[in-house]
């Protein structure tokens, strides 16, 4: 593969291709989001088609990844990963592993309130697991309701409506992994 002058545009359509699974998305689901044409983005794919900046730039946006990772060699990766931290909805959001991941990883810190947050349970393709870190996590799963105190988990088909947030008016921190279907979900995007 070292003497092939193409190998770049190979590791490039094969990474594409896989970034696009790993989502569950179809060519033309990325080609909506894009406004590349689907079959401009499957000759990318097949290395039937050079990419410019043009077309690679808006599928790094798309997948959430750097164009460097994206255009990189094969070499030895930092396995490393510098945490991002955001608030979303007053939470603390801790995103523990890289976007083009197969399973998000995420810290998520409830802050202590007086006012419980609504209940609004969701449904969606996938899978979403918790393991509760401090305080006492509430899982509303179907009818049910369940109490996770620290260093307890749970792992529920996400196809049943689900909430989870505090027990009572103290802090919850818990981690949470889930697919990418689970992310869009849950507006962790």
């Amino acid at each position: 593969m070292a003497n092939d002058p193409l190998a770049p545009l190979q590791l490039l359509g094969d990474r594409l291709r896989t970034l696009r699974a790993r989502r569950g998305a179809s060519l033309a689901d990325v080609a909506a989001r894009t406004g590349i044409s689907a079959s401009t983005l499957s000759r990318l794919e097949s290395a039937q088609r050079k990419p410019s900046l043009e077309l690679i730039l808006p599928l790094a946006a798309e997948y959430g990844v750097g164009l460097d990772e994206l255009m990189a060699l094969p070499t030895a990766l930092d396995p490393r990963i510098t945490p991002v931290i955001e608030e979303l909805n007053g939470q603390l959001i801790q995103h523990l592993s890289r976007r083009s991941s197969d399973v998000q990883v995420r810290r998520t810190r409830i802050p202590g309130s007086a006012t419980p947050p609504p209940r609004a349970p969701v449904s969606h393709p996938g899978f979403d697991w918790v393991y509760v870190l401090s305080g006492t996590l509430v899982l509303l799963l179907g009818d049910t309701e369940w109490r996770l105190g620290p260093g307890q988990a749970a792992e529920f088909d996400t196809s049943t409506p689900h909430w989870f947030g505090p027990a009572d008016h103290r802090a919850v921190d818990y981690l949470s992994l889930f697919t990418h279907a689970g992310e869009r979900a849950h507006h962790h995007d």
